[in-house]
């Protein structure tokens, strides 16, 4: 008994150990399955504004493990340019994973790419920081010139390929005229429903009824769709030809409207005829109302009898007299003036659309000013897109390119000038209070004179004053013409007298002043304040004046 005790103790420790050995042997297992190895690191610390580092990390887990690496900007304040697909290499039953991240940055300084985090089996693994220093590029000023920063310079629009632009309104505009033709003013051929609706109602009906012949109702036994058709065809002919309201009266009132109109004489119609009429009615309300089923015999009567009706009420009604006839054809007339003028109003509000939608997307492209300046006109304008005249006046000559040909003006110098001046020659067109004036002026001195400049431009700016110019403010500057000539400029603004001392205008007026060849030249221009036509009129002229050495 003794030794069977021990025997079942023995055997209890035995499998108390295997039980050990199991859990103890489990719990190895279990660790070496869950210890991934996680690591990162970048191939450099250093790197310039805009290059590239790759930030590399390394997983080293079991074959079955399912490892997520950071996605998104989680490198900032690194951008993320570029991110390479997953490198995975199995060695020793152990799955290696790489994944590359191309970084940058550009701006100076130094960062700090952040922690990452690495699931490996929903289990996150963190990534140390790493310190990144960015620099600035150097820049060798010695081998390197540095320039001032250029001034904003106005760049006029290129009107060139404006063909395009009419060829593509031609065009569409060209659409537009085919497509107003078509669905407007084309005589479209009448769909077969409209040539009925057109026909005379007696003969409307007649074909109505040939079509309820054809249909299907009687064979799919739709007596009441039949019974409907078939009455609505002689109510509608008779509210079209005899004038009564038939569609919307019950079967008593139709009858007794039609009794009254053979009472009075209106409609000449028998008994008989009207008492079988009464019965089509009555049947057709049984169907309609009461899903009464009537035999053949009886349908084909009633069909009958109605297309009697139609026949014989056509035959009672009177004549239609001259007065009828006539209203008729005036009916028919104000129907076509009502057509007419739809289609003027669809094609005016159509053309208008055009005219607006064109002039915008012209407005659009030039600019609202220039479009409107375009259609309606502008003094200027027309001078700039006009033909010049390059031509010389007086002596000694000046050779200067105007919109206009300058016509010799006669002045009378005061007796002092006289006295000085030699020869004085004067050209212009138009007068200050015009759109746009020019003036030019060659003059000699006698010897022995001490020509003054000033005495000369103070000389002109009065006689501006006896033109009707006032609060005129100066400035000066000297300039070079691109033909290399130097000169005085006097410029400055002005209000111009239009002819009385209440209307005035704002004005620019421009003085240029040389002295060349033993003379004294001298070109003045007055135009509006805000005309930007005259301001390239301006540069132009002065853009083109050249001298011509006196003998």
């Amino acid at each position: 008994m003794k030794v069977y005790k021990l025997h079942i103790i023995k055997i209890k420790l035995f499998n108390l150990w295997l039980l050990l050995s199991f859990f103890g042997f489990g719990s190895i297992a279990a660790y070496s399955q869950t210890t991934p190895k996680v690591t990162s690191s970048i191939d450099s610390t250093t790197i310039k504004i805009g290059e590239q580092i790759q930030y590399k990390i390394q997983v080293e887990t079991d074959t079955s493990a399912l490892v997520m690496f950071p996605e998104g900007q989680t490198f900032a304040p690194l951008e993320v340019v570029e991110t390479s697909p997953v490198d995975s290499v199995i060695i020793a039953d152990k799955l290696n994973l790489v994944k590359k991240y191309a970084l940058t940055k550009f701006d100076s300084g130094t960062y700090n790419i952040p922690i990452q985090t690495v699931l490996v089996n929903k289990k996150p693994y963190l990534l140390d920081s790493i310190k990144v220093n960015v620099a600035s590029v150097v820049v060798d000023t010695t081998k390197q010139k540095m320039y001032d920063i250029k001034p904003l310079v106005e760049v006029d629009k290129n009107y060139s390929g404006w063909w395009k632009y009419i060829f593509y309104a031609f065009i569409g505009l060209a659409i537009i005229g085919g497509l107003l033709y078509w669905f407007v003013f084309r005589e479209k051929p009448l769909t077969q429903e409209e040539k009925e609706a057109l026909l005379p109602p007696y003969d409307r009906a007649m074909l109505e009824l040939k079509k309820l012949d054809e249909s299907k109702f009687l064979i799919q036994s739709e007596y009441k769709e039949y019974y409907t058709q078939l009455t609505n065809i002689v109510r509608s002919y008779l509210e079209e030809d005899v004038h009564i309201t038939a569609l919307e009266s019950t079967t008593d009132e139709l009858i007794n409207k039609i009794e009254l109109l053979k009472d009075a004489g209106s409609l000449d119609i028998d008994n008989e005829t009207i008492i079988q009429f009464k019965k089509v009615l009555e049947t057709a309300d049984l169907v309609k109302f009461a899903r009464s089923t009537p035999e053949s015999s009886v349908i084909e009567g009633d069909r009958k009898v109605i297309e009697n009706i139609v026949i014989k009420t056509k035959e009672a009604l009177p004549e239609p007299t001259e007065e009828e006839l006539l209203q008729n054809e005036e009916y028919l007339e104000e129907l076509a003036n009502k057509k007419r003028k739809r289609k003027i109003v669809i094609t005016t509000i159509t053309s208008l659309l055009i005219i607006g939608i064109t002039i915008s997307a012209f407005g659009w492209y030039y600019g609202f000013g220039y479009v409107k300046d375009t259609i309606i006109g502008h003094p200027t304008k027309e001078l700039v897109e006009g033909d010049w005249i390059n031509s010389e006046y007086g002596y000694p000559p000046i050779s200067i390119e105007t919109p206009k040909v300058l016509k010799r003006v006669n002045l009378e110098l005061p007796a002092e000038a006289n006295n000085m001046i030699s020869t004085n020659q004067v050209f212009n067109y138009g007068s200050i209070i015009d759109n746009f004036y020019i003036m030019v002026s060659s003059t000699t001195y006698k010897k022995g004179v001490d020509f003054d400049i000033q005495k000369a431009i103070d000389a002109t700016i009065k006689s501006m004053e006896k033109q009707g110019a006032k609060n005129i403010i100066l400035k000066d500057e000297e300039i070079t013409t691109p033909t290399n000539k130097k000169g005085l400029k006097v410029y400055g603004s002005m209000q111009v007298d239009n002819g009385n001392n209440e209307d005035t205008h704002n004005a620019k007026y421009i003085l240029l002043n040389f002295s060349e060849g033993g003379g004294f030249q001298q070109v003045m221009m007055v135009y509006r304040e805000g005309d930007n036509y005259a301001n390239e009129i301006v540069e132009r002229i002065t853009n083109s004046i050249d001298f011509k050495t006196g003998s």
